[in-house]
């Protein structure tokens, strides 16, 4: 029986119980499913990994161990967006602290948060690997290097 929960529709109980169907039986799949459904709510609430335990035959415990242990996993909504900045030295020196701070005032987030919206997560990084470009910032897959306290709202204004 489907839980009820506020951010699954019935599109979305359809689509995990067929990710459901498809990985059962098979050893080592939670990590899959569970990947796969976070792709389809945004994130795994209690409600969904108990009814992927169940689907899949597994105890709840093991279900919660492997998300808990994987950094991939989030068990809070995100938003559709999400917002890494790059924190290592050069985009520190070059002044992201700046760049996080125009964010976080203008959507109203802290690092590691989401907007009420659900639009942005903004996320803080130790390295983008992109040092040439400093400061960065990547939001989604998109890479945005030389952002600065003043251009960066104009470049999360193209993310609805």
């Amino acid at each position: 029986m489907r839980p009820e929960h506020p951010d699954i529709d019935l599109d979305m109980w359809a689509r995990i119980d067929a990710v459901i169907a498809a990985h059962q039986g098979q050893a080592g799949a939670v990590i899959a499913a569970l990947r796969e459904c976070q792709n389809i709510v945004g994130y795994l609430p209690v409600d969904l990994m108990q009814y992927i335990a169940d689907g899949l035959n597994l105890a709840r415990s093991d279900v919660f161990g492997v998300a808990s242990f994987y950094a991939l996993f989030s068990f809070t909504p995100k938003g559709r967006h999400t917002i890494r900045v790059c924190t290592g030295t050069a985009c520190y020196v070059k002044g992201i602290k700046e760049v996080i701070a125009r964010i976080s005032n203008a959507l109203g987030i802290e690092e590691g948060g989401t907007s009420a919206d659900r639009r942005f997560t903004l996320e803080a990084v130790r390295c983008l690997g992109a040092c040439g470009l400093a400061p960065a910032m990547v939001v989604g897959h998109d890479t945005h290097g030389e952002v600065s306290s003043d251009k960066v709202l104009g470049i999360l204004e193209a993310y609805q």
